[in-house]
């Protein structure tokens, strides 16, 4: 089968969920199928990218979105209907090249990751095609809107009704669509978004290995340091959760790593606080922390630190928001909290009982490994692609 995937970002390098995700599966996609990759770039490209992707697709197709195309593309968008999600990533020599795409590669299938670029297939109703909604940004807006100031407030709520129509007027232009959680496909606002597939993440266990590595840090954080639920969340577990083990545990040590922290992140640093920033293997800063703690307020999707930890053999602290999309059993896989004492209580139990914390992290292990593998959410997806017919 020949597969067009779409994409709003480049898939290397693997700093961020979408990315990650779009690239295993390119990778596993490749072992059955021709595939040829359109993404849209809105930064600097890397300069190992297309040589990474020509690995596993037969043509990249690349095409830049410049500062001054991306303020036509928000002002156009304040005038239109299109969610800013939507706006941002469109614009006509786009259009132009993926029309050409289709034309000359002629593809058995176009695959579409986020509702980000479904604009530029829906009139393509000749070729069947499946949207991966992957993440609810209609949900996730709800939740920024509610948190954001004054100003702000009136255009995260316009965004978020925008958000929720086009999540459901979209629906109906592919022929098959998939999520990564169960959580997520419940707020899909269509009346039958019981046909929405749950695709799950996977973890490469091979790469994620446990290590006997000395351990620097007690706690970790790790993600996209410059994406708003990122922020929110450590933000909290440093400002509220920490002072309250540090009255026990007042030499507690924490790791914030990941990809362009903020200036909000950057603030958190102190004698007890460390941010590393973009590290070339990620595993450096798992091989280094005791538990992984991800106290996300206003997730959505499913959290890869969560996977990767696990298949690390870290004992991992999360909400109940969090765990709702990846499932584990809260005491026996994984700590599940909502309230900073709780979080606390956790982290303190786990530093003061290595064995029991061990029995978490193994518990943990053998949950990812059952239930999160690349090669088996993406035969899923493959077996979604060859049951749609035109």
């Amino acid at each position: 089968m020949k597969l067009l995937v779409v994409l709003s970002r480049v898939p290397y390098p693997l700093e961020k969920g979408d990315k990650l995700r779009a690239y295993n599966q390119i990778k596993e996609l490749s072992k059955k199928n021709e595939i040829v990759l359109f993404a849209i770039n809105d930064g600097t490209l890397h300069k190992d990218a297309l040589g990474e992707l020509n690995k596993y697709c037969s043509k990249v197709k690349i095409i830049s979105l410049s500062k001054f195309q991306i303020f036509k593309n928000l002002i156009r968008g304040l005038f239109s209907k299109l969610p800013f999600q939507v706006a941002y990533f469109y614009f006509k020599k786009a259009q132009n090249e993926i029309d050409k795409i289709i034309q000359e590669e002629n593809p058995n299938h176009i695959y579409c990751q986020l509702i980000r670029t479904s604009e530029y297939v829906r009139k393509h109703k000749e070729i069947p095609k499946t949207l991966d909604y992957m993440d609810v940004f209609s949900k996730g807006m709800e939740r920024r809107k509610d948190k954001a100031n004054a100003f702000l407030k009136p255009l995260f709520e316009m965004e978020h009704q925008r958000l929720l129509r086009y999540e459901a007027t979209i629906f109906d232009a592919f022929d098959s669509k998939i999520i990564i959680s169960q959580q997520d496909k419940n707020f899909i606002p269509h009346p039958r978004k019981a046909e929405i597939q749950v695709v799950p993440n996977g973890v490469d266990t091979d790469f994620f290995k446990a290590s006997e590595k000395e351990k620097k840090y007690d706690l970790l954080f790790n993600g996209n340091m410059n994406y708003p639920p990122n922020v929110e969340s450590v933000i909290y577990l440093v400002n509220k959760i920490l002072p309250l083990v540090r009255q026990k545990f007042p030499q507690i040590r924490l790791l914030i790593s990941g990809a362009s922290p903020s200036q909000k992140v950057l603030a958190l640093q102190s004698s007890h606080v460390f941010v590393s920033g973009w590290v070339n293997d990620i595993r450096t800063n798992f091989y280094q922390s005791k538990i992984l703690v991800a106290p996300m307020q206003i997730s959505i999707g499913l959290q890869n630190k969560l996977l990767e930890a696990m298949a690390m053999k870290i004992p991992c602290v999360t909400s109940t928001l969090a765990n709702n999309a990846l499932g584990a059993e809260n005491g026996k896989e994984i700590l599940v909290a909502d309230e900073p004492e709780i979080y606390a209580k956790h982290i303190l139990f786990l530093l003061e009982n290595p064995e029991k914390a061990k029995a978490i992290a193994q518990n943990g292990f053998q949950f990812v490994v059952k239930n999160y593998t690349w090669e088996n959410s993406v035969n899923k997806l493959q077996g979604i692609f060859e049951s749609v017919k035109k």
